[in-house]
């Protein structure tokens, strides 16, 4: 069953969170990641959320998601991105198929 890493995170340092965007792909590429929302408009259809920087990744399974949210590789990455912004991250379990 698939597994989805939401993001909403508020940048304040962008020349440090472009580096962090430059190397974090090959670590989700390893654990059979990919993004399906990266950045992009957004519209509060209901509710009082403040969104900033949206990302949803996917991964094959919430295994492989918290393998890499743990992994040495991306470990870095987290000092980086917490270094250079602030947010919210959820790990979600997808729906089973059809």
């Amino acid at each position: 069953m698939p597994a989805y890493l939401y993001a909403n995170v508020q940048v304040h340092d962008t020349e440090k969170y472009d580096e962090y965007r430059r190397q974090v792909k090959p670590t989700i590429d390893a654990f059979g990641g990919r993004f399906l929302v990266r950045a992009g408009a957004v519209e509060v259809l209901e509710g009082t959320a403040v969104p900033h920087r949206q990302v949803i990744l996917e991964f094959p399974d919430m295994a492989a998601l918290k393998a890499w949210y743990q992994s040495p590789a991306y470990g870095p990455l987290i000092a980086l991105r917490q270094s250079a912004s602030t947010g919210t991250l959820l790990a979600i379990e997808g729906a089973p198929p059809a």
